[in-house]
C-alpha cells in the first residue's frame, strides 16, 4: 500500500503522526510525507520518504506581522491556503498521478492535502492533532462579537480567495469546503474521547486513538523538592517580560523551576537568572514532564497532552484562540486554573503554590491520563488507515 501524508511545519502536528508512520512502515506500507526541511530529521527516521514543500509555501517567508495575522484574520489565512494549493498545483498532481497513492492522509490544517484528494478522487483521511472540530465542539472557542462581525466582512474577499480555487477545477462551494470535516470524513483524533469536547457528537468516522508521544533521549532524575516546568511553547514564545516576572516570583521558594524559552530569545539579555532555575532555548519536554509537578504552558495541544499523559496539574496561559479552547477544556475537567494576571509576580507564585498543594486537580489530571492509557493509539492508527483503504476499494 502506499501512503501519503501532507502535514505544517510544527512540531506538535507532526510529531503525533511519526508513531503512526513507524507502524505503518513495520506492517511494509510505503509511505511518503510531504512536510518542510525542519522535520526532515525526524520524519526521514521513521523510514518514511521525506519531500520538501518549502518552496511552495507563501508561509515560509512571512514577516512575524504577518504571522499573527494568520490566526486573527481569516481571510489573510484562507488566501495563504488558496496560494499554496495553487503553487502545489501541477507540480504534486504530477507526482500524485505518477505515484497513485492508495490514500492521502492530511493534517487537518494543511487544508492543500484534502483539497489536491478531493480533485484527484484518492480516498482521504484527517490527522486530527487538536480537537475535532464540529458545531458544537467550536462552543469551547469562544468566538467573540467583534470575531463574528470580522468573519462577515470578509466573506467578500474569502469569496474572491475560492474562486480562484474553482477556477484550477477544485470543487470549493464555501470556505467550510476547506476548514471543515463533515462526519463522513475518516478522521484519526489524537486525544481520547473524554478529553475530547462534545464527543458524542462524532460519528464513527472519527476514531480517537490517545496522544502518540515520542520517546526520551536522557531521562532526567527527579529531585525531593517540586518542580516547576515553564514553557511557552516553539512559536509565540518571545516573552521576556513574562520569564523575568518568573524569575521575581520563584526566586527565593524552595522549588526547581525548568524554564524553556525557544531559540529566538537570548538567555543572556533576560539578566541574572536565580540559582534555582534551570534556562534553556531547548529541553527535552517529554524527559521534563517524566519529573514535573506542575507545568506553567501556552496550553498547544501537544505540551497540554504531554503533561496529562503524565498526570501534571497545569497552570493555564494561552497565546491564540485555539490554544484558549485547549486551556477551556483542562478548566471544564478541573484539572488547570488560568493564570489570570501575568504582571504580578507575586500572583503567579501564589497560584502556582496552590496548584502544587491542590490534589483534585491532581486527581483530574489523572483522570485525563487513564483516559489516554486506554486508547489505542499508533496500533490503532495505523489499523484505521488500513481499513478505511481496504473499504474504499470494495
Amino acid at each position: 500500500m502506499k501512503i501519503v501524508f501532507f502535514c505544517i511545519p510544527a512540531h506538535g502536528h507532526t510529531n503525533p503522526t511519526l508513531g503512526v508512520v513507524k507502524e505503518l512502515i513495520k506492517n511494509n506500507h510505503e509511505v511518503y510525507y510531504y512536510s518542510y526541511e525542519i522535520m526532515k530529521e525526524k520524519i526521514e527516521s521513521t523510514g518514511a520518504k521525506f519531500i520538501a514543500c518549502d518552496k511552495f509555501d507563501s508561509q515560509t517567508q512571512l514577516s512575524n506581522e504577518d504571522k499573527e495575522k494568520i490566526t486573527e484574520d481569516i481571510s489573510f489565512s484562507i488566501n495563504l491556503i488558496v496560494d499554496i494549493t495553487l503553487s502545489l498545483d501541477d507540480t504534486i498532481l504530477e507526482e500524485m498521478k505518477e505515484l497513485k497513492p492508495d490514500v492521502i492522509v492530511g493534517d487537518s490544517v494543511a487544508f492543500w492535502g484534502k483539497l489536491i484528494a478531493k480533485k484527484l478522487n484518492i480516498p482521504f483521511i484527517s490527522s486530527t492533532t487538536t480537537f475535532a472540530f464540529n458545531q458544537y465542539s467550536a462552543r469551547v472557542m469562544k468566538q467573540d462579537k467583534i470575531g463574528i462581525i470580522k468573519l462577515i466582512k470578509s466573506i467578500p474577499k474569502i469569496n474572491k480567495s475560492l474562486n480562484r480555487l474553482r477556477e484550477k477545477g477544485y470543487e470549493v462551494k464555501s470556505v467550510l469546503d476547506i476548514i471543515g470535516n463533515d462526519n463522513n470524513t475518516p478522521t484519526i483524533v489524537y486525544t481520547s474521547k473524554y478529553f475530547q469536547p462534545y464527543s458524542e457528537t462524532f460519528s464513527d468516522s472519527y476514531i480517537f486513538v490517545g496522544p502518540i508521544l515520542r520517546d526520551i533521549a536522557e531521562p532526567i532524575e527527579k529531585t525531593t523538592i517540586p518542580t516547576v516546568y515553564i514553557s511557552l511553547g516553539t512559536v509565540n514564545n518571545e516573552n521576556k517580560d513574562f520569564y523575568n516576572k518568573c524569575f521575581e516570583a520563584f526566586k527565593d521558594e524552595n522549588i526547581n523551576v525548568i524554564m524553556s524559552v525557544g531559540n529566538e530569545t537570548d538567555i543572556d539579555s533576560l539578566g541574572e537568572i536565580p540559582y534555582n532555575f534551570i534556562v534553556k532555548q531547548y529541553i527535552d519536554q517529554m524527559a521534563v514532564l517524566q519529573i514535573a509537578d506542575v507545568f506553567i504552558t501556552h496550553c498547544g495541544m501537544n505540551s497540554v497532552s504531554e503533561a496529562l499523559y503524565n498526570g501534571i496539574p497545569l497552570v493555564l496561559f494561552p497565546q491564540t484562540t485555539e490554544q484558549v479552547g485547549v486551556a477551556t477544556r483542562v478548566k471544564e475537567l478541573n484539572a488547570g486554573v488560568f493564570l489570570e494576571n501575568v504582571n504580578n509576580p507575586e500572583k503567579i507564585k501564589n497560584i502556582v503554590m496552590n496548584v502544587l498543594e491542590n490534589k483534585e486537580l491532581k486527581e483530574n489530571a489523572n483522570k485525563i491520563k487513564e483516559s489516554f492509557l486506554e486508547c489505542g493509539g499508533a496500533k490503532e492508527a495505523a489499523m484505521f488507515i488500513e481499513k478505511k483503504v481496504k473499504d474504499s476499494k470494495k
